[in-house]
Formats: structure tokens, C-alpha cells, sequence
């Protein structure tokens, strides 16, 4: 909502976990045009609390920051942007809960940021059947295969792609004795079968396989079985609560002291190292997308992200991935325009990546360039952004292990 004179402002439910965060700046604001429209509302569904909680919180911030900036321009096709934000607690229960309200209360006419592909998959057939766009940062490959409508945006490297970068990486450090231990969902098994299906196309063999289940006290039944098999590595498909548990009990039982593991950078982030300490953590790879860091758009993001929080954006992948959902659906509106309704707007979004298009690196960049005629080509701050024909993208990822007390980049894997 707005004060009378035009500033922001923004609301937090006390005592509760669900916050909303409106943007919309008035017309009175110097160079603004005047928006005769009503604002378009965007649901930001974000894990800010539960196993995604590192991330959630910059993950929303960056969507109202995107929200803002776009309205500093005027807006798109005479519509402010306004941004209601709910908490998914990285809970499918919740998170269903969470996008009714946003629908059906607030009146989202897109939802963006759900983290985990548990929630993803719990969410869509809900926005699908609202006619409603999902922007998600999630890697099940059943993602794809369940959105028959293309009416789903994946920002973030599906989990078959993450598990050709854990086979990659495998073979580069000349592992021939892999083990696989996945969280019982669809993030934790799509990881560890990505890895499978790429390692074993290559000829190679998986030596014991393990799926768990989640929030146990204790996995010392499980780890057992994976050092029983003698494996050089295990690669995990995990989350970081689980993951401090297991290489806790696999460290205390001073079995296979040369073991290492390939763990996802969600996982394997600082907060593990601070919760096992250096000598364990010398035995992770950590392996995590990449954010578009060569590209001017990154630098922009990368700014305002800091000035925003007080933190480096290098910190939160996540969060470059959702203000790019942002400024995507915003110049995907402007494509659209003058039909700002949801449909047609998603509709226009492979129109702002095209190929032969003028490179943009900005919101404002864009809607210059579609107010002029041209056909664009965002290069986004968390990747490319060339969308193939399920919605999805492929961003490089990078090999990190310990350096000091904290993880460092050793090396990045492109496709």
C-alpha cells in the first residue's frame, strides 16, 4: 500500500509466520507516468522457514526489490506491480495453504520463488487450475513432465542436470566406487537418480543405493549400509538438517576415514561447516548452480541486493533466481501489452530470451527496447535464461570445497 505521499509501504504480521509485503509506487512520484490501471498482484511463496530458511528470506526480498524497481519506471502497460509474500515453511501442507490465500484472498495473478520440489509439485496443479503462472526454483524432473499446460518456469537446474554435474565431477576427481544416499522426496531421489542415470551411462556402476526417510534423530542404520559397501564417495541428494546428522555419525564412527562427499550447495553451505567444523567438512564437495556472474545484469543485481540486505548476493543464489522472475514477468508483460492478463503474459515469455534479440541487461533496458519495437534478449542475472520447450533452464555450476573455514570455488562444469 501507499501513504499519501507516495512512499512504501510494507506490513509484517506479528507473531505469526506469514508476512505481507506490498509494493506500489504512487503516480505523484517525479517521472513517473500516471498507472490508470488497477496493480498487478504477484504472490511471492518463499521457504522462509523450515530447510529453506537460509534462503527464503533473500529469495523474497529480491522479489519485492524487482517489484520496485519496475515500478520505478512507471510500471508496465500503465500496471504498478504489488507483491504479497507468504511462507511456505518448506512444508507441501503449508504451502498449499499459503497459494489459496494468495489466491483466492489476495488475488495473485502469478506465484513466484517455492524452493523445495516437493512444494512445487504440491502447488502447481493448484495455480494451473486458477489459470495462474508458477516461477519456482525447484529441480524435479516431474516438474516438467506434470505441467501439460506450460503455464511453469523453472529458474533454477533441474535435478537430472544437477546429477550430470555430480557424475562430472565424479569423474574428474577419478571416483570409481560411487554410493548414493537420498532424502525421501522428490528433490532428494531426482538428484541421486540423475547422478545414477548419468554415471551408469558411462559405464560406471553404483555400489549401494539408500533412500531415508526425513527428521530422524539417528541415520547410523542407513550409513551402515553404505559403508558396508566399501564406496570411495556418496553422493547425496539431501537437505541440510539430514546431512549434518549423517556426516556427524559417519565422522564419530571413524569408519572409512577417507570417504569423501558430493553433496548440493543447498546442503553443503556454510551453516554445515559450522556445524561440523572444518576437519569434517575437508571430506565435502559442495556443488551448487551458478548465478550469471560475467553478465552486466548480475553486476546490477549484485548492487542492489547488497545495498537491500547488507549481504553479498554471492551468498543466495536463490535470490537472483527470483528477481529475475520479476523482471522476466515484467518485460514478458510489456511484450504483451496491451493484454495484461496472466495467460497472455506467459505466453510472451520465451519472447524476452529470443535468440536474435537486442541483449538487455536491466528492467528499464527492456521496456525501452519493446516500447521501440525491438525484440529483446534478457540475459538474466542467475543465468542465460534460454527457457527450452519444458520452461527450464540450464545454468554452469561450480565445485567448491573447504578453504580455511569456508567453502571456496575450485572449479565451474558447463553444459
Amino acid at each position: 500500500m501507499t501513504d499519501k505521499t507516495g512512499s512504501t509501504m510494507r506490513r509484517l504480521l506479528a507473531g505469526g509466520s506469514l508476512a505481507v509485503l506490498t509494493v506500489a509506487m504512487a503516480a505523484t512520484v517525479p517521472g513517473m507516468a500516471r498507472a490508470d490501471g488497477t496493480p498487478f498482484r504477484i504472490g511471492a511463496l518463499n521457504p522462509v522457514t523450515g530447510a529453506g530458511s537460509p534462503y527464503g528470506p533473500g529469495m523474497q526480498k529480491a522479489i519485492v526489490m524487482a517489484a520496485e524497481e519496475v515500478n520505478q519506471t512507471g510500471g508496465v502497460c500503465g500496471r504498478m506491480l504489488e507483491v504479497t509474500a507468504e511462507d511456505t515453511q518448506t512444508s507441501p501442507d503449508a504451502a498449499v495453504l499459503a497459494v489459496k490465500k494468495l489466491i483466492e484472498v489476495n488475488g495473485a495473478q502469478v506465484i513466484m520463488g517455492t524452493w523445495s520440489s516437493g512444494v512445487t509439485l504440491a502447488v502447481m496443479p493448484i495455480t494451473t487450475a486458477a489459470g495462474i503462472p508458477e516461477l519456482n526454483t525447484s529441480g524435479a524432473p516431474a516438474i516438467s513432465m506434470e505441467d501439460k499446460d506450460d503455464m511453469v518456469w523453472r529458474f533454477q537446474a533441474t535435478n537430472d542436470r544437477f546429477g550430470q554435474a555430480f557424475a562430472k565431477i565424479a569423474t574428474m576427481r577419478g571416483f570409481k566406487r560411487p554410493a548414493t544416499m537420498a532424502y525421501n522426496n522428490a528433490s532428494g531421489i531426482g538428484n541421486t537418480e540423475g547422478f545414477t542415470k548419468a554415471w551408469t551411462a558411462g559405464g560406471g556402476e553404483v555400489v549401494s543405493a539408500v533412500v531415508y526417510e526425513p527428521k530422524r534423530p539417528s541415520y547410523r542404520s542407513e550409513l551402515q549400509q553404505i559403508l558396508a559397501a566399501n564406496p570411495d564417495v556418496v553422493v547425496m541428494g539431501s537437505y541440510l538438517q539430514d546431512t549434518t546428522v549423517i556426516l556427524r555419525e559417519w565422522f564419530q564412527s571413524g569408519q572409512s576415514p577417507d570417504l569423501k562427499w558430493i553433496i548440493p550447495g543447498w546442503a553443503a553451505n556454510q551453516q554445515l561447516i559450522d556445524a561440523l567444523g572444518p576437519e569434517v567438512a575437508a571430506s565435502i564437495i559442495s556443488v551448487d548452480s551458478i548465478s550469471n556472474e560475467t553478465a552486466p545484469s548480475y553486476d546490477h543485481f549484485a548492487a542492489a541486493y547488497q545495498a537491500a540486505t547488507g549481504s553479498p548476493a554471492s551468498g543466495n543464489v536463490y535470490a537472483a533466481m527470483t528477481y529475475d522472475m520479476v523482471i522476466s514477468w515484467g518485460l514478458a508483460m510489456q511484450a504483451a501489452c496491451p493484454d495484461t492478463a496472466p495467460k497472455a503474459i506467459n505466453a510472451a515469455i520465451r519472447s524476452i530470451d529470443s535468440a536474435d534479440g537486442e541483449p538487455v541487461y536491466t528492467f528499464a533496458e527492456g521496456k525501452a527496447a519493446i516500447e521501440a519495437g525491438k525484440t529483446v534478449n534478457y540475459e538474466g542475472a542467475s543465468s542465460r535464461l534460454s527457457f527450452d520447450q519444458y520452461g527450464d533452464v540450464t545454468p554452469d555450476f561450480s565445485l567448491s570445497e573447504i578453504e580455511g573455514t569456508s567453502f571456496v570455488r575450485k572449479d565451474v562444469v558447463k553444459f
